[in-house]
């Protein structure tokens, strides 16, 4: 696959077929992807990657706490900042909208929306997830190269014939997850991420969300 082709089918994949995923070919990914730029080179990234029996007691797990009624853990990090302002907030709320409108679910129907939320927690019927975490001693630069780190992932899976979803929503469970990783204390849980093969089927997967007009963000000096 051309790498052009590569960044314009990867989009968010929220509904996943059962196929499994090749472990070797996982591996592959994410030594190759490894290359991906790191200031100073100090390569920050720690991955766990998670499937079989591991992956289905995790998910039981997060099953049971859901239908517990459990509250969310608290959270080391701001997923979003909490005065977001527009033009972000409405960006935001457009991909929301748009999605729920191929689901079918009105903005009314809070129970529904919650309970297609929850998929996040079943990585979207996933055989195969990760975690992204970084030594707590790491600043924001750092945080950056496990962006560019994850966008190579995501990338590479491409290539291969695969699909992902990346999720900061599990930054809301770390300790569950840390313990299910064993995520040792000095290391801060970034995110998730589901891998396997997409659903064609399903309407979520139609979604792909817009871009803002190249206008609003770029400029040349001197061109």
């Amino acid at each position: 696959m051309h790498i052009q082709e590569a960044v314009a089918s990867r989009h968010s994949i929220r509904a996943f077929l059962p196929t499994p995923v090749d472990p070797q070919t996982i591996r592959q990914v994410l030594t190759l992807a490894a290359r991906a730029p790191s200031g100073g080179n100090l390569q920050p990234w720690h991955i766990d990657v998670v499937t079989g029996d591991a992956l289905a007691g995790l998910r039981a797990q997060m099953r049971s706490n859901l239908m517990e009624g459990r509250e969310p853990e608290p959270a080391e990090y701001a997923i979003y900042p909490p005065h977001l302002r527009s033009p972000w907030r409405d960006r935001r709320f457009q991909v929301g909208e748009a999605m729920y409108a191929r689901l079918g679910i009105p903005r009314e129907d809070k129970a529904a929306r919650r309970r297609w939320f929850a998929n996040n927690f079943d990585f979207f019927g996933a055989p195969m997830a990760l975690f992204c975490s970084i030594d707590r001693s790491m600043g924001p630069p750092q945080w950056s190269d496990l962006g560019m780190y994850l966008q190579t992932v995501m990338l590479l899976l491409r290539a291969e014939g695969l699909d992902s979803c990346a999720q900061e929503c599990w930054a809301i469970y770390p300790v569950t997850i840390g313990k299910a990783i064993e995520l040792p204390p000095e290391r801060m849980l970034l995110c998730g991420m589901a891998i396997g093969h997409r659903d064609p089927d399903h309407p979520v997967n139609g979604l792909v969300s817009d871009r803002a007009p190249v206008e609003e963000w770029l400029r040349f000096r001197g061109a």
